[in-house]
């Protein structure tokens, strides 16, 4: 007698993963299926729209315009400070942009200058700098802005410096300090006449100040498209203090 021919048991999903590829009985696998891996568009992260992809340099650019237009990424959770500006491409640099950063070399300050713009190191706390990288998700939790603490014990004659373009150091001193580097570096520093350009380049923050145009203590709604002050005396003591 013939011998019974056994039909041969197959794990689940092992050759064709039942879906087979044999004309019209074929089934094809989902749009976008890689195998059972993971999906390209899972694993590129999503990006807003950005128009321009680029940082406009018609406003002053602190570290908001910088993580927002893809230049930087920084993580407060590791110990990120901000960003260092350095002398890497000097020679190419063309642009008249009022930066503040919170470190920047000789060569790159004189770089920036040279075009007739204005560099400026601030330092942020963890907490603040945080905000400022991220100042939607902030509005959204409807928080005051907080007072920007000061720098460290160790940071403070770095930020009172002009030679660094330190926040704290007097505009008097920076002044000289930018004469001393032109002179140093063999250019002429612009002369702007321009009074939309000088109101920008002429635009600080106060030391206990993070956005540019909003002061601590105001509260930012963006579902109303409103700014409110507080007006209790106590409060505006409170955030006026040095």
């Amino acid at each position: 007698t013939a011998r019974k021919r056994e039909r041969k048991r197959k794990k689940k999903g092992e050759r064709k993963s039942g879906r087979g590829d044999k004309r019209q009985h074929k089934t094809s696998p989902p749009l976008g299926f890689e195998g059972g891996q993971t999906p390209f568009h899972i694993i590129i992260p999503k990006y807003g729209y950005n128009y321009g992809h680029r940082v406009d340099t018609a406003h002053p650019v602190d570290l908001t315009q910088l993580v927002n237009g893809r230049g930087v990424h920084v993580d407060p959770l590791k110990r990120q400070y901000g960003v260092q500006l350095v002398e890497e491409g000097a020679d190419e640099f063309d642009a008249l942009v009022n930066l503040e950063v919170q470190w920047a070399s000789e060569l790159a300050i004189a770089a920036v200058e040279s075009k007739g713009g204005v560099v400026t190191t601030a330092f942020y706390d963890l907490r603040s700098l945080d905000i400022l990288r991220q100042p939607v998700p902030f509005f959204q939790r409807g928080q005051p802005i907080p007072r920007r603490q000061l720098p460290p014990q160790d940071l403070i004659s770095s930020y009172t410096d002009p030679k660094c373009r330190g926040y704290l150091a007097d505009q008097e001193e920076v002044r000289k300090a930018r004469e001393e580097l032109a002179l140093r570096y063999g250019y002429t520093l612009p002369n702007l006449e321009q009074p939309e350009l000088l109101a920008m380049l002429s635009k600080r923050k106060r030391p206990r100040q993070i956005f540019f145009g909003l002061a601590p203590g105001w509260l930012v709604s963006l579902a109303d498209r409103e700014v409110l002050k507080p007006t209790d005396p106590q409060l505006l003591e409170y955030y006026a203090a040095p």
